[in-house]
C-alpha cells in the first residue's frame, strides 16, 4: 500500500526534472547541418516518449488501475511480419512435403510403366512365335488365309467400300454360310488392312477357320485381332478362342500364358466368356 505512492512520486520527480530540460532544447534552424537535424529528431522522439510516460503516470495516479501500454507501431508491424514469416515457413514445409510425395509417386509410376512394357514386349514375342508355325503350316499345304473354302485356290475379291464389305461378310456369317463368310472376311482383311474394323474382321475370320479345323490359320487371325488388346465387346472372346486354338495345336503353355493375360486385361468379361476361359484353363492344366 505504501509502495505505489512512493513509485508514483519518484516517476513524477523524474518527469518534472526531464520535461523542462527536454522542452528547452532548441531545435536547429532550417538549413542547418544534417547532424544537427538528426539530433533534433532524437530530441523530438525523447519528448514524445516523455509525454507518453507522463500520461501513463497521471493515468495511474488518477485511476489507481493498472495501465496497459500498447506497443509502438513499429513493434506491432515487426510482430505481424514475424507471424507472416512463420506462416510462410509452414506453407513452404507443406509444399516441400507434397513435392516429395509427388516425386515418389512419379518414380513408382515410371517403374511400373517399365515393368508393364517388359510384360507387353514378352507377350508380343510369344504371339509372334505362335504365329510363325501357322505360317509354316500354310506353306506346306494345310490351307491358309489365301485359300478359298475347302483349301482351294483363292478367288480375288475386288475391294469395295469397307463398311459395305464388312456388312456383307457379317451377313454371310449370320446366315451360316461359313465358307463364303471365310472368303469374305479374308478378302476384307487383305483389301482393308488398316481400317478400324480390321481387327474385328480377323476375329470373325478366326471363327470361320476354326469351324473347319484350320487351327494354324485361326491362331494367326486371332493374333491379328487382339494386337493392342482392344477394349471391345468381342475382344475377350477372341483371347479365349486363341487359347482354345493353341490347345488344339498342342501348345498348352502358350494357351496358359494367353489365359493369364485374359484375366488381367479383361477382368469384367461376360460370364459365359469367363466360364469358357475357366474350362480352357482346366483343359490346358494351367497352374492355379
Amino acid at each position: 500500500m505504501f509502495r505505489r505512492p512512493f513509485l508514483l512520486a519518484a516517476a513524477l520527480a523524474v518527469l518534472v526534472t526531464a520535461g523542462p530540460a527536454v522542452s528547452q532544447t532548441p531545435l536547429p534552424p532550417q538549413g542547418a547541418d544534417p547532424l544537427d537535424a538528426r539530433d533534433a529528431r532524437r530530441v523530438e522522439r525523447m519528448e514524445r516518449v516523455v509525454r507518453e510516460l507522463r500520461s501513463i503516470v497521471f493515468q495511474l495516479r488518477d485511476s489507481g488501475k493498472p495501465v496497459v501500454v500498447q506497443p509502438a507501431d513499429t513493434d506491432a508491424r515487426m510482430a505481424e511480419m514475424g507471424e507472416r514469416l512463420a506462416d510462410m515457413e509452414q506453407t513452404l514445409r507443406g509444399l516441400n512435403s507434397t513435392l516429395d510425395s509427388l516425386t515418389r509417386d512419379l518414380d513408382q509410376a515410371r517403374r511400373e510403366n517399365i515393368t508393364l512394357k517388359g510384360q507387353v514386349d514378352r507377350l508380343n514375342e510369344r504371339l509372334t512365335a505362335a504365329e510363325q508355325p501357322a505360317s509354316e503350316a500354310t506353306n506346306v499345304g494345310s490351307g491358309g488365309l489365301g485359300s478359298g473354302p475347302g483349301g482351294g485356290a483363292a478367288v480375288p475379291v475386288p475391294a469395295g467400300d469397307p463398311a459395305a464389305d464388312f456388312t456383307q461378310a457379317r451377313q454371310l456369317m449370320l446366315a451360316g454360310d461359313y465358307d463364303a463368310a471365310e472368303a469374305a472376311f479374308a478378302a476384307y482383311v487383305q483389301n482393308h488392312p488398316d481400317t478400324q474394323r480390321t481387327p474385328e474382321a480377323n476375329y470373325w475370320l478366326g471363327k470361320t477357320l476354326g469351324v473347319r479345323g484350320a487351327y494354324n490359320d485361326a491362331a494367326r487371325a486371332y493374333i491379328g485381332a487382339i494386337r493392342g488388346w482392344p477394349q471391345t465387346t468381342w475382344a475377350p472372346d477372341a483371347v479365349v478362342e486363341l487359347s482354345r486354338t493353341l490347345i488344339a495345336l498342342k501348345k498348352p503353355a502358350d494357351a496358359c500364358q494367353t489365359l493369364a493375360e485374359f484375366s488381367r486385361r479383361y477382368p469384367k468379361a461376360p460370364a459365359p466368356v469367363a466360364s469358357r476361359a475357366a474350362a480352357a484353363r482346366t483343359q490346358a492344366k494351367c497352374a492355379a
